[in-house]
Parts: C-alpha cells; structure tokens; sequence
C-alpha cells in the first residue's frame, strides 16, 4: 500500500504575507513603484487623496493581459526571474529585474481594504476589484481560491500600462502626510531620475534625489571608485576623497557604489519627515535591500553619530544565488556569506572614514571658531607648540557640539580656555581635549569660571612662593646646605623645569644602594665628600643629583670618575631591565668652582659629556639667582592672567 501526501497553501496565509506584513505607506509603495520599473514604465504617477480616502498608483508600463494577471499578478509567489526565461532576470529595455517572491503585491492590503487594478496590453484593457472582506469570505467558506469581481468596462479607463486604486484607507499607517511620503520614497530607490529613464511624481511633483535629505546636510563625503554622486544638493561639502569599491579578495563581478558622508552636528540627522538619517541605507538592483547596516557594525565611537549614507551592492541580490531579503524586503538574513563580506567591506572602509573625519573636523572646525572670534584666534596663537594640538583638538569639539543658542557655545569657549589654562598647569591638557564628546560631559569636566580661575592663581601662589621663600631665609652657608638638601630633591625644576615631575624609584634606589652609590652612613659620605646623593626619573630620563659640601674645593679629575662610577652601575642595573640604552644625566651641585670652569672650559664640557650626554655642574649661588628671577617671572604671572581675562571677555 502506497500512501500519499499534499501539501496545500491556504487562504489564511494571505493575512501574514499581506495583511500584516507591512506597516508603513512608504514600505507599501515602494512595491508597486518596483513593479513599475520591473514592467519598464517611464513615469509613475501617485495621487493621494487631501482627506485620506483614496490613493492612486499609475504607470505607463507594458501593462497585463488577462492572462498575465492571473497567471503574474494574482498569483502569489510568482517567481519570475525562474519562470519567465525571456525578461525574467532583465527586462526588455535591460533594467535588472527589482522583484523576485512573488508576494509584493499583497502589501497593498496593509495599508486599504479595497483595492481596484486595471491594465492594458495590446490594445486590451480590463480592471478587477479586490477586497479584504471578501479574501475573508472565501476563508470562511472554505473555499480554494478567492475570486476578484470584474470591474464593469465603463470603469476601466487606462490605455496603457496599469492603474492601482487603493480605498477605505487604514489612516493609521499613512503616516505624516505627503511631504514625508515623497522623502521616505526618494530613500527607497537609486534609480530614480533622468539618468536612469524612471520618473516618480506625487501629486505632480516629481520624486528626487535631493529629496533623500542626506546630501544637503553632508559637511564630508566619501565616494566609491567609479561613482560620482549629483552634489547639487550637497551645498555645505567641504571635504571628499574616494574609497575603494571592493575587498581584494573578493569575486571579480563584486563591487560596492554609493557613498559615505558625515554632517556637522549629529541632529542635522533627525528628519521628522525623512526619519532618522543617522544610518547608512544599502540598494540592491536600484532598491531598498537594507534600512541601516551601520546598525550591524557594533561601532558605538563618536564618529558613527555623524555618518549617514548610501551604497548599492548588487551582489546581495544576484539571480544565481539564494534570495537573502526577508519577506518585507527591508532587511537580509544576516548569516549569508556575502552580507558577512559587505560588513567586513564597510568596517575597513570606516577605518579610513574616522580618521579622515577627525583631521578634517578638527581643521574646519577650528577655523570656523577662529572666524567668529578673533579673540579666540589670538588665544590659539599665543599657546606653545606643544599645546597648540591639544588646544585645537578642544575647541574643535566645542565647536561642533549641538547647542541650541551660539551665545552658549561662547560660554563653552570661555570655560573651556579657562579649564585649558587650568590643565595646562597639571600636565593634564590632552585629558580635556579627549574628554569632550557631548555637553553633558563637558560640564562634567569644567568647573565654574570663579573656581578655575582661583584654582589658577593658587598654583602659582602655593607651589612657588613656597620655594621663594625657603631660599630667601638661606643667609649663610650653614643653613645652605640643609636647606637644599631637603628642598632640591623635592623641587628638581629648579635645575630643570622639565623635571617638575620627577619621581622617585625605590626599587632601584634599593640596588643603587646594593651597588654602593646610596649611602646612609656619614662616615662613608663625609669620606666621600658629599652632602648627599639622589636618584629619580622623569619621562624615561635617569638622574642622578649629587651635592657636595659648599666648602669643597672639588678637582675635575675626581667628578668625572665619581661620575662614571654612577653611570656605569646604573647602566649595569638597567641592562638587566632589558635597558640597553638608557638615557641618563649625572649632576653636581657644588659650592666652589672647578679650575677647569675658568681655565678650560672645552675641556671641562667634554669630561661632563664623557660621563654621559647632559651631564653637568651647577653651583649653589646659581640657584639662589635662578630662584630669584623665577620670583619675579611669577610675579609677572597675574600680569598674563589679567591678559587671559580680557581675551575670554572678549569671546
């Protein structure tokens, strides 16, 4: 006994692949405007009712017969690159076939209840009705099939190509009204315009590029090899440059087209019409095949707030290979190799994007704030080299973020100055210019203007004027040595102002110990000749601070083998810290000239330097001047802060 099986499709399908499939007017649309150019029309006509009660799509195509439209039309899940091996895959003016399961038709259903066709081919023209109620009957009968009504010949009016009529709206899936419809629909198709022989007007308006919204708002744009984007619209482009269109490793007919671009500030993106546009919207064969795939890249850094745009990969949808689009035709099964190869294509390509986007932001932005404020200009101008970077990079960000009143961002450029100047003092300044990603964040980082600026001036005050006042109270020799050799080993930027922050090592400072160069003993020191001995490091320099007594008649002789000694056991440990080639200096502080200062000064420069490069001898009286003139420079100081006040007044 043979047993037999069948499967059967019922009617009930239709409320999940029609019915309920869709949920937008515009997603509606785009299927009967990809029917159009799959039938080879020129122009489609829409025409939306002013009270929502009707909506009519007309095309100038090649039209149904009867027999197509049974055997096309109606049938759900027609395939027809498969089935027609004449104009299945292409078309007779060689456009690529848009449609491909067979189920788009059935969307008009989401967004109306009655629905009206009428075609013409060849000189015949017919028109039937379709209805959700009655689909709904013939469920509840139980029947095979549902049967359309014949449209009566007086109703049909076309003479060519094919009219869609949709009534008894459901106003709930309209939308915001025509204007958003015309951007939504321009975002759905690449081959809209002249260029391509396809036309799409709404209410007499045609359907443009400009339309998309993106272009207009781009401020950096990145195109494909081989495509040039109409930029007629792209009225604040500032910057372009070309990626390329394909992975190396790639087949030779896989390529990408479109373009990538960044706009100025983030909400430039929020379209209430268009929808968000923060998103990069992917076409195959001139329509939509993926809303957002810079969603599926898991980049989450500041960059990819900025980025919108569009590219055509028509290898996601090549006739030979599986059908990777979901039933709605708005996204792709994401395990499918080639969207797995388009990720890994954008994610490369991005590379370059950001760090593109951040020179070019950070050069327009700071000459935009240099225009609007010259007092801001002769701020940056007026910085070090060294800080000039970090200083560009902060106001480049505080020029860019979304502020609702320029008054505020001038407020931002004061606080920020201030908060620079702040940093400036601690070694700090590239924090803050990193740290600068929203105005949140900002205010996060800055404290008021009363704060920063006493905060400034108290620096100053308590870690200088402390030193000042030390050295003023050394009188004599006695209470000279004491006193610097406390102080000095805590204060090196009186030797070096780059030695502000040195630090100490006590790891090492034990083995310079095993090795005999520290010393507690006073026997051994006093043998030694010396007051005492330091050690620190500072930005991978190695110091070594020697003073000696002040009475101390030293020879050169006797400082450069001491020297060397220090160098060569220092060099000695580091070598074992894989440091092969360490930069240290060697420094002697003392209180009596050596000879060779006056006699033969060449000769004492090249001992120093046989010890290793930077080594040198300083004198007490030296740095009891120094320290003087340092008084005066920072006496000075609230004479260039009173100048820092009038420029921030000034913004």
């Amino acid at each position: 006994m043979t047993d037999t099986y069948k499967m059967t499709v019922d009617l009930n399908v239709l409320d999940h692949l029609g019915i309920n499939l869709y949920s937008n007017i515009a997603a509606v649309l785009t299927e009967a405007v990809a029917n159009a150019w799959d039938a080879d029309a020129e122009i489609v006509e829409i025409k939306i009712d002013p009270d929502n009660n009707w909506i009519e799509i007309t095309d100038d195509g090649i039209g149904m017969s009867v027999d197509d439209m049974n055997g096309k039309y109606l049938r759900v899940g027609y395939r027809r690159r498969d089935e027609d091996a004449q104009n299945g895959r292409t078309t007779a003016k060689g456009r690529p076939v848009m449609g491909r399961k067979g189920l788009g038709k059935l969307s008009l259903f989401s967004i109306a209840n009655i629905i009206n066709v009428q075609s013409a081919k060849d000189g015949q023209a017919h028109g039937l009705k379709m209805t959700v109620d009655g689909i709904h009957e013939s469920v509840q009968k139980k029947e095979p099939f549902y049967s359309p009504e014949s449209l009566p010949p007086a109703q049909v009016t076309v003479s060519k190509g094919t009219q869609i009529v949709l009534s008894d709206i459901k106003r709930q899936r309209l939308g915001r009204g025509v204007l958003a419809l015309r951007k939504r629909l321009a975002r759905r198709f690449s081959v809209i315009g002249e260029t391509h022989g396809f036309k799409i007007n709404i209410d007499g308006q045609p359907v443009t590029s400009a339309d998309r919204g993106d272009l207009p708002m781009v401020q950096f744009l990145w195109n494909f090899e081989d495509y040039e984007p109409d930029l007629t619209s792209a009225t604040q482009l500032l910057e372009q440059e070309s990626l390329p269109n394909r992975l190396e490793a790639w087949e030779a007919d896989w390529k990408v087209s479109g373009w990538i671009g960044t706009a100025r500030f983030p909400k430039q993106l929020d379209s209430e019409e268009a929808g968000n546009l923060n998103g990069i919207v992917v076409f195959a064969r001139g329509r939509l095949f993926h809303e957002n795939i810079l969603d599926k890249l898991n980049d989450g850094r500041l960059y990819t707030k900025y980025l919108t745009g569009q590219i055509e990969a028509n290898f996601l949808d090549a006739d030979d290979a599986p059908d990777i689009a979901t039933s709605d035709r708005q996204r792709v099964q994401e395990d499918d190799p080639r969207y797995g190869q388009l990720i890994a294509f954008l994610r490369s390509c991005l590379v370059q994007v950001e760090k593109r986007w951040s020179e070019w932001r950070k050069k327009h932005e700071v000459e935009k704030a240099k225009e609007t404020s010259p007092a801001l200009a002769e701020w940056l101008d007026s910085l070090p080299v060294g800080y000039k970077k970090s200083a560009e990079t902060l106001i480049s960000k505080l020029s860019a973020l979304p502020v609702d009143d320029e008054e505020d961002r001038k407020l931002m450029y004061r606080h920020g100055i201030l908060a620079f100047e702040r940093m400036k003092l601690r070694g700090s300044t590239d924090e803050l210019a990193t740290s600068v990603e929203s105005v949140e964040k900002l205010l996060t980082i800055l404290a008021d203007r009363d704060s920063l600026e006493a905060s400034l001036y108290r620096d100053i005050v308590k870690s200088r004027l402390e030193a000042i006042k030390n050295f003023q109270a050394i009188v004599d020799e006695e209470a000279q040595e004491r006193v610097l050799q406390k102080y000095l080993f805590n204060h090196l930027w009186l030797l070096d102002p780059a030695w502000e922050r040195a630090t100490d090592s006590a790891v090492m400072e034990t083995r310079l110990a095993e090795e005999g160069i520290l010393t507690e003993d006073m026997t051994e020191k006093e043998r030694l000749g010396r007051v005492d001995i330091a050690y620190r490091t500072n930005a991978g320099k190695h110091i070594i601070v020697e003073l000696k007594k002040v009475e101390r008649k030293m020879k050169l002789l006797e400082l450069q083998e001491q020297g060397q000694t220090y160098v060569d056991k220092l060099r000695k440990i580091l070598l074992k810290q894989n440091d092969a080639t360490p930069n240290i200096e060697v420094v002697f502080i003392l209180g009596k000239i050596v000879d060779e200062e006056a006699s033969n000064p060449d000769r004492l420069k090249a001992s120093m330097e046989a010890i290793s490069p930077g080594s040198r001898i300083v004198h007490y009286d030296t740095l009891i001047r120094g320290a003087q003139e340092a008084y005066s420079q920072y006496l000075d100081k609230s004479k260039q802060l009173d100048k820092l006040e009038k420029i921030v007044d000034r913004i």
